[in-house]
């Protein structure tokens, strides 16, 4: 019979120990401690007390909880004294059926890791969807955490022994995160399109209007169809637009989505999860034969991330009005005009301004997206309120001094250009973290021309600056710009600098953001706020009207912009019932 959370709620503790037994491998202090927490008013709340437990423990603790569990494929599987549990874990990814080389690998693999960090390497092995990671994979993840520093890994096998331990309460309470599936789901079948020279590669890579692309859109435009929407269209510049119509003809309308390109060689969540997370919403709503006292419009973005050609924003940019028509003539690598890539989709040019939504017919727009950050991976926390959208200013620049003999020019004597940029980079950084939550990068350096002889002459750079607030990011940029000047003035070189981009904070609307905080709040799970460093297409949209994000954690430390950007099943399916609980609420206001 499955466990309830009314009955842990009721258990004395010990038996609470006692029905969580097997949750956490041979450590039962962890349920012991967490009783004091209770009531719980959730699973996730549960989850949570659990984790927290962890985390407060002593270091000897946590790495006594990390010794507890057993190597993969090690000898505790082959003499069989596993528990029940990882037994069937372990079985489920197929590391009892090893062949004698794969045993080997990993045998010689648990030899290196446990030389290096002192205990077994911990992995998830039934993986962010639950029915087990390959044995390739888990072999590729196994060599890539070799090479992590001791302090991180150790943060990592607790994560994943939180994760198998989520899996076991899903287990014990007889629940399967049923939409988180459905939305991982869709985010798999969704990736088998990818353009050309990166499909042979294994690697996912959408841009704008590509023959990937417009895949891309009509298989969105399908799932729209099927999950129940009254009206679906690609648009004049390839957005995927579905509609939900509310309970009269004149209601207002709720806008949400988020982007379905991708940056070259990227993950399957970027964007994505914006657009799939609110359709699972209306599949939910049509198998209730249920409306909204207002319209709900899901947008798949076409272009975001300004890969194929120098424009970003276009998809959201057309909702608002500044689709630039100059943008037609830009041409991608191979020479193709936007214009010609939009004549091959079928794309009027004509159409793009009827796209501007009138912003009074609307309430607001929201936006769930995978956080792309390891924030709330190390805060062991499922979601994130987005307080605001960080605004960012970039420069290239180039600092230019005097090409020299490296053997015959005296140290006091140089006028090095990439010294006085070695310089600029160490003082941004030092000045960005004196704000906390303000960032500075230099992501592109080059010496034009170098030689490992040769005192450089000429640097170039680019800098790129974000903060959560207007006055903040100009505050940091006018420090550093002014540093550039005195480091120059002082190593005698010049330099020149050129703002490319500026982009306005755009903070959350406050109704939004506690709608938001109200449905993640009774879902049990912790509410944290934070900024986003990214830029997302509700920035865009926070030009025309209030806008709020939710953000979602990503596994493998949060990574993004990368293929090993991921997200579990049950993070997706608190994401969907946080956004059906916002839809609730919303109707409720409504409705008073």
């Amino acid at each position: 019979m499955a466990l309830s959370i009314e009955q842990l709620n009721a258990a004395a503790p010990d038996q609470f120990a006692a029905l969580l037994d097997g949750t956490y491998e041979h450590s039962p202090w962890i349920a012991q401690r967490a009783a004091a927490a209770r009531p719980f008013r959730s699973l996730a709340h549960l989850k949570h007390a659990l984790v927290q437990v962890v985390s407060s423990a002593p270091e000897d603790e946590q790495l006594g909880l990390i010794r507890a569990h057993p190597e993969l494929a090690g000898k505790a599987m082959v003499s069989k004294t596993l528990t029940a549990e990882s037994t069937h874990e372990q079985g489920k990814a197929g590391l009892t059926e090893c062949t004698p080389e794969e045993f080997a690998k990993i045998q010689q693999l648990n030899a290196g890791y446990n030389a290096k960090f002192g205990f077994p390497f911990i992995l998830a092995v039934r993986g962010p969807r639950g029915t087990g990671f390959g044995k390739r994979e888990i072999i590729d993840t196994f060599e890539r955490r070799l090479h992590h520093p001791a302090d991180f890994e150790r943060g990592e096998a607790l994560r994943n022994i939180h994760r198998i331990a989520e899996i076991r309460l899903d287990d014990k309470f007889g629940v399967t995160p049923a939409l988180g599936n459905l939305v991982w789901d869709w985010h798999e079948q969704l990736s088998v399109h990818t353009d050309p020279g990166y499909a042979e590669k294994g690697q996912l890579t959408v841009t704008y209007l590509t023959e990937a692309h417009r895949a891309c859109a009509q298989q969105i435009a399908g799932c729209m169809r099927d999950a129940g929407f009254d009206s679906v269209e690609i648009d004049a510049v390839g957005n995927v637009v579905g509609r939900y119509e509310g309970t009269t003809p004149d209601a207002k309308t709720l806008l949400t989505g988020s982007h379905y390109d991708t940056v070259r060689n990227g993950g399957k969540y970027d964007g994505r999860l914006g657009i799939f997370v609110p359709i699972a919403c209306v599949r939910e709503l049509k198998r209730q034969n249920r409306r909204l006292p207002f319209a709900f419009e899901v947008v798949g973005f076409a272009e975001e991330e300004g890969q194929r050609y120098k424009a970003t924003f276009l998809g959201s940019g057309a909702l608002t009005g500044h689709f630039d028509p100059k943008w037609l003539d830009q041409k991608d690598a191979d020479g193709i005009t936007m214009r010609e890539a939009r004549a091959i989709a079928g794309l009027k040019e004509e159409d793009i301004p009827k796209l501007k939504r009138d912003p009074s017919k609307y309430l607001g727009f929201v936006e769930v997206h995978i956080e792309q950050g390891p924030v709330l991976t190390e805060l062991d926390l499922p979601l994130g309120i987005v307080t605001s959208i960080n605004g960012g200013v970039r420069y290239v620049g180039e600092v230019i001094g005097m090409a020299s003999h490296a053997g015959t020019t005296p140290m006091n004597r140089r006028r090095d250009a990439a010294a006085a940029v070695a310089e600029l980079i160490l003082y941004a950084e030092k000045r960005a973290a004196r704000d906390g939550d303000s960032v500075a990068t230099v992501g592109m350096l080059e010496v034009p021309s170098g030689s490992i002889n040769v005192v450089p002459g000429r640097c170039k750079f680019s800098l790129d600056m974000r903060a959560p607030n207007n006055p903040q990011r100009d505050k940091l940029t006018a420090d550093v710009l002014a540093e550039l000047v005195a480091i120059c003035e002082r190593r005698g070189v010049r330099h020149t600098i050129e703002e490319s981009m500026k982009a306005s904070a755009a903070p959350s609307a406050p109704d939004w953001q506690q709608r938001w905080e109200k449905a993640v709040d009774a879902l049990g799970v912790p509410l944290h706020r934070m900024p986003s460093g990214a830029g997302h297409d509700a920035m865009k949209l926070h030009e025309v009207m209030p806008q709020a994000m939710l953000f979602v954690r990503g596994i493998n430390s949060g990574i993004s912009h990368n293929p090993l950007e991921s997200s579990t099943n049950n993070d997706i399916q608190l994401a969907v019932e946080a956004f059906q609980l916002l839809l609730d609420n919303l109707a409720s206001e409504k409705a008073h």
